[in-house]
């Protein structure tokens, strides 16, 4: 357990962090929204075990956490002008966007059927960490079935020795899951989770007409 609250004195748990990252191994980390469980996205033995400890198969691959906006085009492509509105208006925060992810990619994150589902997180800690390792596979830091992790012990406790470092950084802000938005239907977006970003703030940011037929009824009936 190492403790990453306060920037002055966080460089050792990071440094921890990153070398486990380096050689494959499961790490915990603090997030805005709950606490994830992750490691090297290229890595696929390593997001393997993520999938592992977390009790969870292939079917359910992970989203991955970028260090800013900027890396989704290296990540993904043929991303509709809503999506990309909603990216920049929440991101760093919680909001998940599922994308077409680059065919080039040498990366296997699971059943993705040819997407990923991509975040910029809003905690210092996460970013800091995300600026050194790159893109990590991340979900939230719990077996699955359980509820998901808002402390570094909660994680532990039900993750245990199948990870190798977990970071600390005090209690979760938000305490909730990200929102997640599929934009990879031709018919628009659509909402397939709800969470920390309303579904009224995400019909502001990028209009009704932006989401499909069905996410707009949805909409309209609260």
């Amino acid at each position: 357990m190492y403790p990453c609250s306060d920037p002055a004195t966080w460089g050792p748990s990071l440094d921890a962090a990153v070398d486990a990252v380096s050689r494959g191994a499961v790490i915990v980390l603090p997030t805005d929204t709950v606490y994830g469980v992750g490691a090297d996205a290229f890595n696929a033995d390593a997001v393997a075990a993520v999938l592992a400890a977390k009790g969870r198969g292939r079917q359910m691959p992970p989203p991955v956490l970028m260090p800013d906006a900027r890396t989704v085009d290296g990540l993904g492509y043929d991303i509709p002008a809503a999506a990309r509105a909603l990216m920049d208006a929440c991101w760093p925060g919680a909001l998940t966007v599922i994308v077409h992810a680059q065919p080039s990619l040498a990366w296997d994150l699971g059943d993705t059927h040819g997407t990923v589902a991509l975040r910029v997180p809003d905690h210092p800690a996460a970013l800091a960490l995300l600026k050194r390792t790159g893109p990590l596979a991340v979900t939230s830091a719990n077996r699955t079935g359980e509820p998901a992790a808002t402390t570094a012990s909660a994680a532990k406790e039900q993750l245990g020795d199948s990870v190798a470092v977990y970071l600390d950084g005090g209690d979760s802000p938000l305490g909730t899951a990200s929102t997640i938005v599929d934009a990879t239907d031709p018919a628009g977006l659509r909402v397939i989770r709800d969470g920390g970003i309303t579904r009224e703030r995400l019909v502001e940011i990028a209009g009704a007409d932006a989401f499909a037929p069905e996410a707009t009824a949805a909409e309209a009936d609260g």
